[in-house]
């Protein structure tokens, strides 16, 4: 079951400052160019999420991933040309697929992911190469037509969230709309607030 609130950072070092607020799932979207960089900052995230009881999401990093024993993964389009899904269901690692159209859609659900991510919702600044924004209506669709655990991404600020759970979404994926906050700290904890508040009314 996935966390209504579902932030993605760009680096371990959030995690000190937000796991202690009540932060439950968390993907790690590293960015470093050095692959021990990297391979640090994913290390690091699953050790502290683990130690604080949350669920830790590795983006595209299969190989990472399966080494430093990620029970979660992310894919996006591009990683399942080259992702080898047998090695990763082989080590018990469940996995979301990013979806931008019905094509991508079918094209997931072919792969039989634990959950399927729509986006973006709205305009986004955290991806120059997104799709064009496919409006919260899509959402009803997608869950109607996957039947699978639905995460909404793209340009979702807090008054947003309601609007996309209200659509079908399960989850919501928040990337600027927290950690570009004046207090990432505050800004996360009416996040989880609201969550928790819409999760009592449903």
């Amino acid at each position: 079951m996935l966390d209504r609130f579902y932030l993605i950072i760009d680096r371990a070092a959030w995690l000190p400052r937000l796991l202690p607020l009540g932060l439950k799932l968390v993907q790690i979207r590293t960015k470093a160019p050095d692959i021990e960089t990297r391979r640090k900052e994913i290390a690091d995230s699953l050790a502290l999420c683990k130690a604080a009881g949350a669920m830790c999401v590795v983006n595209d990093h299969w190989r990472e991933a399966i080494e430093f024993g990620a029970e979660w993964l992310h894919l996006g389009q591009e990683d399942l040309d080259t992702a080898d899904l047998k090695a990763i269901r082989a080590a018990g690692i469940r996995f979301g697929v990013s979806t931008a159209n019905r094509a991508e859609l079918d094209r997931a659900l072919a792969v039989d992911p634990d959950h399927v991510a729509l986006g973006p919702i709205w305009s986004t600044v955290s991806k120059d190469d997104a799709a064009p924004a496919s409006g919260p209506e899509l959402l009803t669709e997608w869950k109607r037509i996957a039947r699978k655990p639905l995460v909404a991404i793209g340009g979702i600020s807090l008054d947003r969230a309601p609007i996309c759970w209200d659509a079908g979404a399960d989850s919501v994926a928040v990337i600027s709309d927290v950690l570009s906050a004046a207090s990432p700290e505050a800004r996360m904890t009416e996040w989880l607030d609201t969550a928790r508040g819409w999760e009592a009314r449903a």
